[in-house]
């Protein structure tokens, strides 16, 4: 079994980072402080540290036609969670970077995948594969 990454982030708002991560991507709060908040992020721990003066860089690189927010992070999901997901974040209006599609169609690699932004403008992919065997695939 796979073990769980640990990422922490500069966020600018933690009432507001709770609310996203905690409301609309439903995340599981773990400890918390009045500088950071833990959640479980699919089995993994991230922590949301704040800074009030975060600012989100603003780099992207070319991928199969979109510009994709450098950094960025995220959880390679199952397709049914991935679609949930891709579900719930529509249903409560997020503004996507990039949309759910799929990307690298008939390629190796072929996935499922969604580009979108947390209140302190942290970029977070979210994507699925058909078959997982297509993760490393070159």
């Amino acid at each position: 079994m796979t073990r769980p990454f640990h990422l922490a982030f500069p966020v600018h708002d933690l009432a507001a980072a709770r609310a996203f991560y905690g409301e609309t991507l439903g995340c599981r709060e773990g400890r918390s402080s009045d500088a950071w908040i833990d959640f479980d992020l699919y089995g993994h721990q991230i922590v949301a540290h704040l800074d009030p003066a975060a600012k989100a860089v603003a780099v992207s690189n070319p991928v199969d036609g979109h510009d994709v927010p450098v950094p960025h992070f995220g959880v390679v999901l199952t397709m049914p969670d991935w679609q949930a997901l891709a579900d719930r974040l529509t249903a409560a209006g997020t503004r996507f970077g990039i949309a759910p599609h799929l990307r690298f169609v008939g390629q190796p690699g072929e996935q499922a995948t969604m580009f979108f932004y947390d209140p302190s403008g942290n970029a977070l992919e979210f994507k699925a594969f058909a078959d997982d065997a297509m993760i490393f695939a070159t």
